[in-house]
Parts: structure tokens; C-alpha cells; sequence
């Protein structure tokens, strides 16, 4: 997974449009994929981070939900409707961090 930052993908996007360009002269500047590499070193290095951060979230959320069920299952018949409630929330949340692992693990 790469995160790039609003400069970065500018950065990269110019120096692509630059060596591109000089592509179709048959002169490509060897600094130019140098600086694209580190670019996408540094991109592919923030976007571990990120995902490993995703995951323990997603981990969290399902022992949030885990002990919600327990205590839904342990409550008394006052106590029920609310323990529900704090379970669906819990699903909510789960799903969403889910979401979230799946779509960062797509790009």
C-alpha cells in the first residue's frame, strides 16, 4: 500500500510528465526515477505504518465486540435493551474498520 501526500503525488506527477518527455527525446535524466523511487519508498513506508495501524483497530473493535456479546448475554432483562444497543455499535464498528483494512489493502 502507498500514501502518498498531496505534494508527493504533484512531485511525481511532474517528474513522470518530465521523464515522459524526455522519454520520446531518448535522454532520460537518471535523477528523475531516482526521486520518483524515493518517493514511492517513502509512500510505501507510510502506507505500512498506516495499514498496521488499520489493523489493530480492526483487532480492537473485535474484542470490543466480543465483550459487548458477553455482556449482552449476562444481563438481566432491564439491562437487555441497552446491552443490544452497545452490541450493535460494536458490529457497527467492526464493520466499519473492516471496510476500511479492505479498502487500504486494495490500492
Amino acid at each position: 500500500m502507498h500514501s502518498y501526500t498531496r505534494a508527493e503525488s504533484r512531485e511525481r506527477a511532474k517528474l513522470f510528465r518530465k521523464g515522459f518527455r524526455q522519454s520520446l527525446a531518448d535522454c532520460v535524466d537518471p535523477d528523475i526515477k531516482r526521486r520518483i523511487e524515493s518517493i514511492d519508498q517513502t509512500a510505501a513506508e507510510r502506507g505500512a505504518l498506516e495499514l498496521a495501524a488499520l489493523h489493530k483497530v480492526q483487532a480492537d473493535a473485535r474484542t470490543d465486540l466480543a465483550a459487548a456479546k458477553a455482556v449482552e448475554r449476562t444481563a438481566s432483562r432491564a439491562d437487555k435493551p441497552a446491552a443490544r444497543q452497545a452490541r450493535r455499535q460494536a458490529e457497527e464498528r467492526v464493520r466499519l474498520a473492516e471496510r476500511a483494512v479492505h479498502k487500504a489493502e486494495q490500492s
